[in-house]
């Protein structure tokens, strides 16, 4: 199916989720187009604001103007995907444009948490989708396990590094640096990576 269509089907999904109880997103992946609920933890959330807030700090001396959003779908047609990260780094001023997506060609980095009930998307499609669309860094925050990886330099729609961490390092992303001593893990008290 063209992209076209199935954007549209899209934006008839996010029109019907609009009327549905609790929050909902649309993506288009492999298959098309698909409504899924969102029900993400705390810690989830706590996940991806410490990100947030860690990189739009250091975004201000090494990027100017780019910030770490929460939410923001982001497309690439010419690959037939749309994604909405759970966080990403974008020229701030493309949330004043028109429509509902930001150009993947204008993503620095994307940040997924993997969730209890659907990590493989993570691992898998998105793993292969991002570096098609051309974005250079990628991070993976799992709190099941309490790891990290961290993908980067695309080449021929994969990813050719990928670095391995665990909750408490300081981990190197692109040319910023994420504390991950406080990310909790899902069904563990306090800060523990046990």
């Amino acid at each position: 199916m063209e992209y076209a269509k199935m954007r549209a089907i899209a934006e008839e999904l996010m029109a019907y989720a609009e009327h549905l109880e609790g929050s909902w997103i649309v993506e288009i992946g492999p298959a098309g187009p698909s409504l899924a609920m969102m029900s993400p933890s705390k810690r989830h959330e706590g996940a991806v604001r410490r990100i947030c807030k860690q990189l739009d700090e250091q975004l201000r001396s090494t990027h100017p103007g780019y910030i770490c959003a929460n939410g923001p779908e982001i497309e690439h047609p010419s690959i037939g995907r749309m994604r909405r990260p759970d966080a990403v780094v974008i020229p701030e001023e493309v949330l004043d444009e028109e429509g509902l997506t930001v150009d993947a060609t204008q993503v620095l980095a994307v940040i997924e948490i993997a969730s209890p009930s659907n990590p493989d998307n993570d691992y898998g499609e998105k793993l292969t989708e991002y570096p098609a669309m051309g974005i250079a860094h990628y991070m993976i925050v799992d709190p099941r396990t309490g790891t990290i990886e961290v993908h980067s330099e695309p080449c021929k729609g994969r990813y050719s590094r990928k670095d391995p961490y665990i909750f408490g390092d300081k981990v190197p992303f692109g040319v910023w640096t994420v504390e991950t001593a406080a990310f909790r893990r899902y069904g563990k008290a306090g800060n523990s990576s046990t």
